[in-house]
């Protein structure tokens, strides 16, 4: 993982290069202030205080050369502002001219993420250290970059390489390093107590054997909070089986379990008040002669049972079980991440998880919060007009709607079955991943609703 704590350190007066901040409001009085030679060099470089634009200026006196960087408002930074100046500026130590860094400090930390497992860079540059006078913030900045990075790192690894073991592995990690205690159900007892677990997970091969991985954490006097992670290390469909254009970004199936180990993390690292219990349902859905099949019936550990209408809808089937565990336990809140549909990048785009509650005043606070950090979801409806596209004739409830409708809509429909009516549940349907990239953003995976949903645990609970 990149080591972040190197990048964003206390302002102790140390020699370090200035960056001046500008907007397009600034930019002319700005310009005026200076030098001719300065006002040639900045039209050389074709410098016009535009966000993400930025100039070389030379030195002046006994100061070294330095930065002016356009930003979209240079009195209130926001998280990506500085992004692209800590992906490209020279190795080195800066300083802004005026101010702190605020929030944009994340942003020239994730600017400087590399996932280089397989791949050594050509001509790596070094570390570009930002320093600042708010020291206080500088532990919880770096805790948010390293989170963000645990969720890219899990997220980019392929899955011959991040199957149930290795989850399994960063979770057991995470709950050494915090003291907090750890189990495994797999083998018989998963069959016997999180069917659906096991029988989507039945047919891969040993070594990527099903299997439900917990971590319990914090007071038991404290509100218990759950935080389940969808684990589909890889998902051929099953044997409705995807076609080979759709199985090529399925080793990011497992991108609902990077963001819970992220949250858990975040929540661990910060000492909320609070009793955690985080659940992953870890299984590859694989093809195999005992793969199970469109129309078995499976019983699940709530005991409702299941008609099999498609086993590419498989993901709401291993939360199902995570679900029904976590709500035995009476908790304050539930929250679920899940790479759950395509249905829900259809309606709001690879940038935009899609947020659905049982509880108006949640969902609020979580929009709000993600306002705050710059990490924004989308609320979709659990509309209950829907859930009749989830009936069946011979058990009492089928995995896939019928009709290709709403199909964001009618997962979360099916995931409510299993949360207690007054228990408020967040289930956050995240792409994990960038497609193309923007600045301090890499194409590859991603965690999105992550910071928002940390922010309103902090409002809620700290």
């Amino acid at each position: 993982m990149t080591d972040f704590s190197d990048l964003f350190k206390a302002d102790n007066d140390q020699p370090a290069r200035l960056i001046h901040l500008v907007d397009s409001n600034r930019f002319e009085s700005w310009l005026n202030e200076q030098s001719e030679p300065v006002r040639a060099l900045v039209g050389a470089q074709k410098f016009r205080g535009k966000a993400s634009e930025h100039a070389i200026l030379p030195a002046q006196g006994d100061d070294s050369w330095s930065v002016v960087a356009g930003v979209a408002n240079h009195k209130k930074l926001g998280t990506w502002c500085l992004a692209k100046l800590a992906e490209v500026l020279p190795e080195g130590t800066y300083r802004l001219s005026e101010g702190a860094p605020g929030a944009a400090a994340l942003g020239w930390l994730t600017a400087q993420y590399r996932f280089g497992r397989y791949r050594k860079e050509d001509n790596p540059v070094g570390p570009r250290t930002l320093l600042t006078k708010d020291i206080g913030r500088i532990d919880t900045t770096v805790q948010l970059a390293n989170a963000v990075a645990l969720v890219r790192d899990l997220v980019n690894t392929p899955a011959a390489d991040m199957g149930p073991a290795q989850l399994e592995d960063a979770a057991r990690v995470l709950a050494k390093r915090h003291d907090a205690a750890f189990t495994v159900t797999k083998g018989d007892e998963l069959e016997q107590g999180y069917p659906m677990i096991h029988a989507v997970g039945k047919a891969a091969d040993k070594s990527f054997a099903p299997r439900l991985i917990e971590l319990q954490w914090g007071d038991p006097g404290k509100p218990r909070i759950a935080i389940v992670g969808k684990g589909i290390c890889f998902d051929s469909g099953g044997l409705d089986i995807k076609p080979a254009s759709a199985m090529l970004l399925m080793k990011k199936d497992m991108g609902g379990a990077a963001h819970a180990l992220a949250l858990a993390q975040l929540v661990m690292g910060a000492r909320l008040p609070v009793r955690l219990h985080l659940l992953i349902p870890a299984a590859e859905n694989a093809v195999g002669g005992n793969a199970f099949r469109p129309g078995d019936i499976l019983k699940s550990r709530k005991g409702i049972s299941v008609e099999i209408g498609n086993t590419d809808a498989e993901g709401r089937l291993v939360l199902g079980d995570a679900l029904a565990r976590a709500s035995e336990d009476k908790p304050d809140l539930i929250i679920d991440y899940a790479t759950l549909t395509g249905a829900a990048r259809v309606a709001v785009g690879p940038d935009l998880p899609a947020l659905f509650a049982n509880d108006d005043d949640v969902a609020a606070a979580v929009s709000a919060a993600g306002a705050e950090v710059d990490d924004p979801s989308w609320r979709l409806p659990l509309w209950d007009g829907y859930a009749d596209m989830l009936k069946s004739d011979t058990a009492d409830i089928n995995n896939a709607g019928e009709g290709g409708f709403a199909g964001a809509i009618t997962a979360a429909l099916f995931l409510r079955r299993f949360v207690p009516d007054d228990t408020p549940w967040l289930h956050i349907d995240t792409f994990a991943w960038r497609p193309s990239a923007r600045p301090g953003r890499p194409k590859g995976g991603e965690a999105l609703g992550l910071r928002a949903i940390f922010r309103f645990l902090q409002q809620r609970y700290g």
